[in-house]
């Protein structure tokens, strides 16, 4: 691995890790990091493929309250930087993501206790109207939830691929089978709640179509994109069409019988 990989793989480190916590960009999700990873490595493909499946595991992912989910910033830029540096499958690349999520909760946990000083740090800044102090408190406390990434992402970049490689091989098969199996069983669980959110009775039938045509067809993902995106036109058309007109003419006829009411009154 170049040094212009390693250094590029460390600025997409920090952007995940800071975007663990904006949340803004959405930056740390695996469908964007490990695509990134993979643009960087030369295998973009491999990114694409991993960090979608890695992105219907974790759908079923979130931050409820003090509950604090699995990391995906780590568990994404790691997980393809084994895989396609030791030429591993999706299915190896999963089994590894799902530890290294648990392992980067428990240290997105630590990070962020430690980040609280800072917090208190810029509350008292403000008190004073030390604007430079409050950004400087925000910027030191962002930049450690960068290290927390960009660290494990240099001691696996400095790591040989044969050393990663024999690794991996010496995992038992019985623990990667079932961490496949429980990666496979978080995807569903992410699956139910997108249906969940999308509970929309009028929308129903369209979904149900979507698993016949992918039952009963060889449409790819281009193809039910177009199809989707063609039912939706059909179906705004069908329900607004001439709608506009109706609430102008409406508009325009109750406008009329205001003034008629004025003059009436004048």
């Amino acid at each position: 691995m170049g040094i212009f990989q390693i250094v590029a793989l460390l600025i997409i480190a920090a952007i995940t890790g800071i975007g663990s916590v904006v949340d803004e960009a959405q930056t740390h999700r695996p469908l964007v990091a490990c695509t990134l990873v993979g643009l960087a490595l030369g295998d973009v493909k491999t990114g694409i493929i991993l960090g979608g499946t890695l992105e219907m595991m974790a759908l079923g992912w979130m931050n409820v309250g003090l509950a604090m989910a699995p990391d995906t910033a780590i568990a994404s830029v790691i997980s393809t930087i084994l895989v396609i540096n030791s030429h591993q499958g999706i299915g190896e690349g999963i089994a590894i993501a799902v530890p290294l999520a648990a392992a980067g909760q428990a240290l997105t946990i630590f990070v962020r206790t430690i980040t609280v000083f800072f917090i208190h740090k810029a509350d008292d800044m403000a008190k004073t109207g030390n604007f430079k102090g409050i950004e400087r408190a925000h910027l030191l406390a962002m930049s450690l939830q960068a290290l927390r990434v960009m660290i494990p992402t240099l001691i696996i970049c400095l790591i040989s691929a044969e050393a990663v490689q024999n690794f991996l091989s010496s995992i038992p098969e019985v623990i990667t089978k079932g961490l496949q199996i429980g990666g496979g069983i978080i995807v569903v669980v992410g699956y139910a709640m997108v249906i969940n959110m999308m509970d929309v009775p009028y929308l129903k039938p369209f979904m149900y179509a979507g698993f016949l045509f992918a039952a009963f067809t060889d449409f790819n993902l281009v193809g039910f994109g177009g199809l989707g995106l063609i039912a939706a036109l059909i179906y705004l058309q069908l329900k607004y069409n001439g709608q506009p007109q109706q609430a102008a003419a409406t508009s325009s006829g109750s406008t009329t019988y205001d003034d008629d009411d004025d003059d009436l009154d004048a």
